[in-house]
C-alpha cells in the first residue's frame, strides 16, 4: 500500500528517549525500518556502567518475550512433530488433568488458563534470583491440578506454555536454540537462546535496574525457556523481521500466520495470535510484541499495510518499548495518540466472590497485580487496548462494571474492616512452603530473609499484602477457600493452595 510516512518525524519521536539516557546511565536503541533496509537509528547510554561503552544497534540485549513469536515460527514449521490443535497431554503425558487437556494452541495463544511457572514459585516464597532448572521446573508444573481459569473462557498472559511444548519439542529431538540460530543466519542475523542466565552469551551488555538512586546489576534464576531465552542485537532484530515482512522463501506466509485472530471458546477473537499482539491506534491495526527482564526491555511494532516498523531494545528496567514505538509509529504515520482517561474513580474495588480486585489511580488500573494505562474507549468506557492485557470497563454508579480478560466482571467498593484473629497461623503448602499470620501481618521466608507484610482486609475472605523481591514488587491476594484453606493469587498464577497446620 502506497502511503505518506513520515521517517523525520518518527526519528526525532524516538530520539526524545533515547536523549534522555545519558551517558553515564544504562541506554538502548531504536531503529525504524521498512522492507527495503533501515531507516534511521537512534541510541543512547552506555552497554555497561563498568566500561561506559555507548550502547549502539549492535549492542546485545535479552530480548525476552519477544521470543515468543520465534518459538511459534518454530511451531507452525513442524506441523509434522506437533499441530496446534494436539493436547499437551498428547506430548507430555505426566501433565494431570485439567493441564493435560490445554490444547497446544491455546497454550502460545495465552487462553489455556495455564499458571506461569514463575509467578507460581513467587507465591511459593522464592525469590526471583532462586536457581531453578528445566526438568525440577517440568516435575513442579506436572504436580499441578488446578489451571487459572477455564481453557478458552479468558485471555491472560502466561509464559507456562510456550515452556511445556518446548519440553514437548525436545523430546522429539528438536532445540529452539538450534532452529532460531538457523534461521537468523538466513536472515543475516546473530540469535543466541542460553537455558539459563548465567550462560555465557557472546557480546551481551549487562542489564539495570533502580533501587531507589543507584543502579543494580540484574539478575535471575529460572530456566529460561522458549517464552523468553532469546539475545541478540536491534539490527539482528530488524533482520529477522524484515525476512518475515519479505513473504518469501522458507518462512512464506509464517507471520500472517502468526497475526492471524485466535478465538476463544465462544468464537470471539482474543488480539492475541501466536506471539504475536494486535494493537490499534486511531482505528488502524498493527501487530507486535514486547519482552521484560530483569533490566532488559523490548519492543517491535509492525504496520502491516506499509511493511514498516520499529524495534525498541534496552538495558534498563524503566524503559516503556511499547510507549516508544507506538510514539514513533503516531509520528510515521500521522496518527494521534489515544487520549488517556480518568473517568473511573479512584480507590480499591473487588468482586463480591473470588479473589478478583482492582485499584484506580488516576489513569492507571490495576488487576491482580497488573499495571495498565487506560484510554477513553467512549460513552464512559475505558480500554486498556492491550491483546495480552485486555480491559474495558466503565462506572455503573459507584461500582465498575465491564470485561478483564474477556471475562465479565463487576466490582464494588472495598469497605475498611479489620483482619479477623481466624486468619492467625501457620499455613502450609504442599510444595513444603509456610507461612504465618499474625494479627494483620503475614511472614514468609527464613532467616535473613524472613519478612512481615501487613495485609488490608477486602472483605469476605479476601486479603492483601506487598511483597517486594529485588525489581519486583508483587500485590498478592488471600482468598479463603475454606475454615482451613487458602489459595494466594496473583495475575498470571491463581491456584497455590496452603492449608492451615493445626
Amino acid at each position: 500500500m502506497t502511503m505518506s510516512l513520515d521517517w523525520d518525524a518518527a526519528a526525532a519521536a524516538a530520539k526524545t528517549f533515547t536523549d534522555g539516557w545519558g551517558p553515564d546511565a544504562p541506554g538502548g536503541a531504536v531503529i525504524g525500518f521498512d522492507i527495503d533496509g533501515i531507516r534511521f537509528s537512534a541510541c543512547g547510554g552506555v552497554e555497561s556502567l563498568a566500561t561506559l561503552v555507548p550502547f549502539s544497534v549492535r549492542s546485545v540485549v535479552r530480548y525476552a518475550s519477544v521470543t515468543k513469536h520465534a518459538f511459534c515460527a518454530m511451531v507452525l514449521s513442524h506441523p509434522e512433530l506437533i499441530g496446534l490443535d494436539d493436547r499437551l497431554g498428547d506430548h507430555l503425558p505426566e501433565l494431570q488433568a485439567p493441564l493435560a487437556a490445554v490444547s497446544v494452541g491455546q497454550a502460545l495463544d495465552m487462553s489455556g488458563g495455564l499458571p506461569d511457572t514463575r509467578e507460581c514459585l513467587t507465591l511459593l516464597g522464592l525469590s526471583v534470583y532462586t536457581e531453578t532448572r528445566s526438568t525440577e521446573l517440568l516435575d513442579f508444573i506436572s504436580r499441578q491440578t488446578r489451571l487459572n481459569y477455564q481453557a478458552g473462557t479468558e485471555t491472560s498472559y502466561s509464559n507456562t506454555g510456550y515452556r511445556l511444548v518446548e519440553a514437548a519439542f525436545a523430546r522429539k529431538g528438536t532445540s529452539f536454540k538450534s532452529f532460531i540460530q538457523a534461521a537468523g543466519r538466513r536472515a543475516g542475523a546473530e540469535f543466541d537462546a542460553p537455558d539459563v542466565w548465567n550462560d555465557p552469551v557472546a557480546g551481551l551488555v549487562p542489564g539495570y535496574w533502580r533501587d531507589d538512586e543507584r543502579w543494580q546489576l540484574s539478575s535471575a534464576g529460572l530456566h529460561l525457556s522458549a517464552s523468553g531465552s532469546m539475545t541478540g542485537s536491534a539490527e539482528s532484530l530488524v533482520a529477522w523481521l524484515r525476512m518475515l515482512m519479505a513473504d518469501a522463501g522458507p518462512f512464506g506466509d509464517i507471520l500472517q500466520r502468526l497475526a492471524s485472530p485466535r478465538l476463544l471458546a465462544d468464537g470471539r477473537p482474543s488480539g492475541y495470535g501466536l506471539g504475536l499482539r494486535r494493537s490499534v491506534l486511531d482505528g488502524q491495526d498493527f501487530i507486535g510484541h514486547g519482552g521484560s527482564h530483569p533490566g532488559y526491555k523490548t519492543y517491535f511494532l509492525l504496520d502491516p499495510d506499509t511493511n514498516a516498523g520499529f524495534v525498541v531494545v534496552s538495558n534498563r528496567e524503566d524503559t516503556n518499548g511499547y510507549g516508544i514505538a507506538l510514539q514513533a509509529m503516531a509520528a510515521l504515520r500521522g496518527l494521534p495518540l489515544p487520549r488517556v482517561s480518568t473517568a473511573l474513580i479512584d480507590g480499591l474495588y473487588v468482586t463480591q466472590e473470588g479473589p478478583w480486585w482492582i485499584k484506580v489511580a488516576g489513569s492507571t488500573v490495576t488487576y491482580l497485580d497488573a499495571d495498565e494505562t487506560v484510554y477513553d474507549d467512549g460513552d464512559g468506557w475505558v480500554s486498556s487496548r492491550s491483546a495480552s492485557s485486555p480491559l474495558r470497563l466503565r462506572m455503573d454508579g459507584d461500582e465498575i462494571v465491564g470485561e478483564v480478560g474477556h471475562a465479565a466482571r463487576r466490582f464494588v467498593p472495598v469497605r475498611t474492616v479489620d483482619v479477623p484473629e481466624t486468619l492467625s497461623g501457620e499455613w502450609v503448602s504442599p510444595e513444603g512452603a509456610r507461612l504465618e499470620i499474625q494479627a494483620d501481618v503475614l511472614t514468609m521466608g527464613i532467616g535473613p530473609v524472613r519478612h512481615g507484610m501487613p495485609l488490608t482486609a477486602l472483605g469476605n475472605g479476601r486479603f492483601l499484602f506487598t511483597l517486594k523481591d529485588g525489581p519486583w514488587t508483587k500485590r498478592v491476594c488471600i482468598h479463603m477457600l475454606a475454615d482451613d484453606r487458602l489459595e494466594l493469587v496473583l495475575g498470571r498464577a491463581r491456584m497455590m493452595e496452603y492449608s492451615r497446620r493445626h
